[in-house]
């Protein structure tokens, strides 16, 4: 299997590395991107129940954001709940008996593009200060996961 935009993982110890890597500030903000994000979302969301997923990934995100000393700005609501979502429907459409390694393999090459999100919303309103800051429903068509 080749997940997009990276080399797939080839066990649940490297999946677990992601994770706490990312809790503990240990990527640098390049390193952080839309592969480790959908990782660390599918360890929260097999783990916890989907509010709480979220609440971990917000405080994960916004710790990450000021450890690096990146402006606090940069977060998005929208876009957190919106994949938060998306892999949460992933889940519930998955095996979750089978190995994480694997899950998040198939949810990167299902999902790996992040572009998948304007497929939902026009860019004028994922960059509107009003998404950045709270849920915005989609403008373009409704969630269908």
């Amino acid at each position: 299997m080749s997940t997009k935009a990276g080399k797939p993982y080839h066990s649940d110890v490297e999946v677990a590395g992601v994770v706490r890597k990312f809790e503990s500030c240990e990527f640098t903000p390049s390193e952080f991107g839309h592969r480790p994000h959908l990782t660390v979302s599918l360890s929260y969301l097999l783990r916890f129940s989907e509010g709480e997923a979220l609440r971990h990934m917000r405080r994960s995100i916004h710790g990450f954001i000021a450890h690096h000393g990146i402006d606090p700005h940069i977060y998005h609501e929208t876009m957190t709940v919106f994949w938060m979502k998306r892999v949460n429907a992933f889940v519930g459409q998955s095996d979750a008996s089978r190995p994480l390694y694997e899950l998040a393999n198939e949810l990167i090459e299902s999902c790996g593009n992040a572009r998948l999100i304007f497929d939902y919303y026009s860019r004028e309103l994922i960059e509107s200060e009003e998404a950045r800051t709270k849920w915005v429903e989609p403008d373009l068509k409704p969630l269908d996961f």
